[in-house]
């Protein structure tokens, strides 16, 4: 039964590793890549949540996902913070939900770990 639980924090580090590549690449994919607030954001956002994944991955740690949230949080509101628009705040804002979802579905699941029996 742990073992099952670790498996399911697993899956959700790997899709948290996903979706920062998704973002780190989703200048150039999405074609904001010449509009420097955007770009630069998902940049460095992707680089940080790929790190907290691949250290969650090593090592579980609570607070590695909270720092997550925060990061997916930041993703939402960054498109009015920074000034941005279009496509490029679609796909901040919408990776930003999914971040922040499985971040927090990853919290969840370690503070409530009898709702898997």
């Amino acid at each position: 039964m742990a073992n099952m639980l670790m498996e399911g924090k697993k899956s959700q580090d790997w899709l948290n590793l996903i979706l920062a590549i998704c973002l780190f690449i989703s200048p150039w994919i999405i074609g904001f890549a010449a509009e420097t607030a955007p770009a630069w954001n998902a940049w460095v956002v992707g680089v940080v949540l790929g790190v907290m994944a691949l250290a969650t991955l090593a090592a579980f740690a609570e607070w590695e996902e909270w720092v997550s949230v925060v990061l997916g949080l930041w993703l939402i509101a960054s498109p009015w913070m920074l000034g941005f628009m279009g496509y490029a705040m679609a796909t901040h804002v919408i990776l930003g939900v999914l971040v922040v979802a499985v971040s927090g579905w990853a919290v969840w699941d370690f503070r409530h770990p009898h709702a898997h029996a």
